[in-house]
């Protein structure tokens, strides 16, 4: 069984998410589907046939959830140290081009947020980084080409 890396603040967006699905979002499929039902003949029922799709999903996101919960390896980021970039550094980016700076902490790939500079350990970019240190230069093959990047600073918070 692989473990799953991820920070506690991940791991309880997980767990609100999956509490969410099973109190929530489970009873009122329940709930439709049986209100379709009262409608008359299955077959033709689109609201039925809606509610059974949803449910499905529900159900299958579930089981995914309980899945990485139980695989989940829960790094506390305040407790890590080091001048190298690793699984929970927040890391400071200045592109050699154009100089603007753009901060990200690396974290599991369930809790990726781009917009929210939360980068995935497994996105290339981060592959890029870790292992190096503050002043070293980096260069990841991106969509839209080569980029370099200097690394300015490498904290845990």
């Amino acid at each position: 069984m692989q473990k799953i890396p991820m920070t506690a603040g991940g791991y309880q967006r997980l767990e609100t998410e999956l509490k969410h699905l099973k109190s929530v979002e489970r009873p009122a499929v329940i709930r439709a589907i049986s209100e379709a039902r009262e409608h008359g003949d299955l077959s033709e029922n689109a609201e039925y046939h809606a509610a059974k799709e949803r449910q499905g999903w529900i159900e299958t996101r579930v089981l995914e959830l309980e899945d990485k919960l139980r695989r989940a390896e829960v790094i506390d980021v305040s407790k890590l140290s080091g001048d190298k970039v690793k699984f929970g550094a927040t890391v400071v980016l200045a592109d050699e081009d154009s100089g603007e700076e753009s901060t990200y902490q690396i974290v599991g790939a369930d809790e990726a947020d781009i917009k929210a500079g939360l980068l995935s350990i497994t996105a290339p970019l981060a592959r890029a980084l870790v292992g190096k240190a503050e002043g070293d230069n980096v260069e990841v093959t991106t969509p839209g080409g080569a980029k370099a990047y200097e690394i300015v600073s490498v904290a845990f918070k």
